[in-house]
This record gives structure tokens, C-alpha cells and sequence, in this order.
């Protein structure tokens, strides 16, 4: 079975169940979410100093979430100017693993194939150069089906220290591979079977500018056969965050080659020769109930989020994890988010094992 091979094949069995919450939500929607019934969605509640902007950074700063109700918008690119109340220095998605197209600014499509299940990750953990902060909009939600699941990282962090893999992943830290496939030697349904190309990931066709940039996000790099490029990260698995004071598991399920048990074609590959892959950091193995340890973790303090046309979240990416189930579209269906990434933080050369 290669990459270049787009064949319906059957889903994998014998998967690790996921539930991304334990059916109540570990965050009250009352704590996060803001109504903006009474505001007019204008410019002057832009403003840094009006009472909606105020509230938003009180219940981000407070919480690490803020959810934007009944506001009214359905123009990405005004969602995105109330997203940049918190998100002040919105980034370019570049060195990513998702194969995302730019809907508006700095606003991407999600990427991911709908029916791919999404386990809880911390947005572009396997970078040197991560986001701050991420910000959905809903442009198009799916009533019933769609929703969004955050978990809270502090409890995760200091549910998994506790625990005997905690205390491993502490000690031997994490490596993150990757495997991006040449687009030019690829033959078959592109952004599907494939998951991403460098050329895509990277934004150039130069192998040598591509390099050049992934070492600058702190990759290591090797080329292998039909210019396939193959990238190493080793990292702690929990992070010293300045702005918490304190470490947090930025580590998940997400980045390993586990992600990839709902995606079409690529789930039939071997672990080692998915796209994304993670290991210890002496490059050893997760065992299988280890990675469902990592599950139940997240799990457990999941927050679900129910889409409603409008809807503005901006979640602090340290601080929460997010993923979702699959979702299967029905006849007349859609399911349409943006997302906006903001506040890049420099790992590279700045790692801090504080603790």
C-alpha cells in the first residue's frame, strides 16, 4: 500500500475509543461565554477600551477560553476583526501539518476531512514556532453533529503527573516525525489520501528554501526516496509557559501516528510512514494502553461546544486542547469553520524546563 494508491478501503479495526468528554462539560458555559445581544457588533466595540472588549479579555484572561454568542456575523473577515481583540498578531500557517487553504487575511480552512476524527492536540505542538492562540469562527454549523470539544490543560497536566506515564513522559521528553510527500511525485487525489505536501506545508517549491525553513522551526531534517521530506522535533513533553507560570502537558494523541485512524488512505499505512508520528524522546514506542492512558486524560476534562452561526471562540493554546469526533455530512448538509492563529511563541532556543 503507498500514498500514490487511492482505493476505498474498509475503516480499521480494533481503534482506541475516544469520548473527548465524560458527558458533562468540566467548564460551565456561564464561564466563558460572552452574549452579545445587547452590543451592536459596531467599530466602537473594537475599541480595546469598550465594555465588550473589556469583558472578552476579562473572560480570556480569567478562564483561557471566550466564546462570542448571538453576534450577529456571518463575514469572515468582520468575525475576524472581533477575533483580533484578543488575537493582536495573527500568523501565517506556515510550516503546518494540515493541507489548509486561505479563506480570508490570515483566516484558514480547517483542512481536515470531515470524517477524519480529530483527537485533542494543542495546535502545532510539533514546531519549534507555535501559536499562541487560536480562534475559530463558524460560518456554518451543523446542528446535533458539529460540535467542537476543548479540554482543560491544567487539570490534564496535573491528572497525567500523577500518574506513572506521567512521570515517564517528564523523564524521556517527546519526538515529534513527520513525512511530507513531494507533490510533484504524487499521483492521486491531492489534500485527500496524501494529508500534505512540503511544498504546501512550506510555501515553496525549492527543497533548499523548504529546509532552510523547517530548520528554523527547529526541525531536523532528512530527504528520502521520490523527495520525500522527513522531519525529526525532540521536545519536552510538558513546557514551562511564562504567561501560566508553570508547565503544562503540550504534548497529545494528536501527534501521534494514531490521528490518522479515520483518515482515508493514510490510515492504512504503518505508524512509522504516516504523516505525523510521535515517540519518546529516545525515539521508543507508546505502548497501547499508554496511548489510551493520553486519551482518558484529555477525556476527562473536555468542554463541549456547540456551534451557532456567528460564533467567535478564542482559545489560549497552551492552556486547552481541542479535537472533535468525526462527522458524516447528510444530504444538504455542510459544516464550515475558519480558524485564525495568532501570537506566535519562539520555542526555538528558548526551551525551558523550569519546573
Amino acid at each position: 500500500m503507498t500514498l500514490t494508491e487511492h482505493t476505498e478501503l474498509p475503516p480499521l479495526a480494533d481503534q482506541l475509543p475516544q469520548q473527548f468528554w465524560t458527558g458533562t462539560s468540566y467548564h460551565a458555559p456561564a464561564a466563558y461565554e460572552v452574549d452579545c445581544t445587547p452590543f451592536e457588533m459596531s467599530d466602537a466595540d473594537l475599541d480595546p477600551d469598550s465594555e465588550l472588549a473589556r469583558l472578552m479579555q476579562r473572560t480570556y484572561d480569567d478562564v483561557g477560553l471566550v466564546l462570542l454568542r448571538n453576534t450577529g456575523l456571518t463575514d469572515p473577515a468582520r468575525m475576524r476583526q472581533f477575533a483580533q481583540v484578543i488575537v493582536r498578531e495573527d500568523m501565517v500557517y506556515e510550516g503546518g501539518a494540515n493541507p489548509r487553504d486561505k479563506m480570508e487575511g490570515n483566516v484558514y480552512e480547517i483542512g481536515a476531512p470531515l470524517v477524519a476524527r480529530l483527537p485533542y492536540h494543542h495546535e502545532m505542538a510539533y514546531l519549534g514556532k507555535s501559536t499562541s492562540l487560536i480562534s475559530f469562527l463558524c460560518l456554518d454549523p451543523l446542528p446535533d453533529a458539529g460540535a467542537t470539544f476543548v479540554s482543560d490543560g491544567v487539570a490534564s497536566t496535573d491528572a497525567m503527573l500523577a500518574t506513572p506515564l506521567g512521570q515517564k513522559l517528564k523523564d524521556l521528553g517527546v519526538c515529534y516525525h513527520r513525512s511530507l510527500t513531494d507533490a510533484e511525485s504524487f499521483v492521486g487525489e491531492v489534500g485527500y489520501g496524501v494529508y500534505n505536501h512540503w511544498q504546501k506545508s512550506f510555501g515553496t517549491d525549492d527543497p533548499a528554501v523548504a529546509q532552510t525553513k523547517a530548520e528554523a522551526l527547529g526541525l531536523i531534517v532528512e530527504w528520502g526516496e521520490s523527495r520525500l521530506m522527513k522531519t525529526r522535533y525532540y521536545n519536552p513533553a510538558f513546557e514551562y509557559f511564562p504567561t501560566l507560570g508553570r508547565n503544562m502537558l503540550y504534548a497529545s494523541l494528536a501527534d501521534h501516528g494514531l490521528w490518522f485512524d479515520t483518515w482515508p488512505l493514510v490510515q492504512h499505512l504503518p505508524f512509522t510512514d504516516r504523516p505525523l508520528h510521535m515517540t519518546y524522546g529516545d525515539d521508543s514506542e507508546f505502548t497501547r494502553d499508554e496511548l489510551q492512558q493520553f486519551i482518558d486524560v484529555y477525556d476527562k476534562f473536555g468542554t463541549k461546544i456547540d456551534w451557532e452561526r456567528g460564533d467567535i471562540a478564542v482559545i489560549c493554546n497552551y492552556r486547552f486542547a481541542h479535537g472533535r469526533p468525526e462527522i458524516v455530512l447528510g444530504e444538504g448538509e455542510s459544516r464550515k469553520l475558519g480558524v485564525l492563529l495568532g501570537e506566535e511563541f519562539d520555542r526555538v532556543g528558548q526551551r525551558n524546563d523550569k519546573w
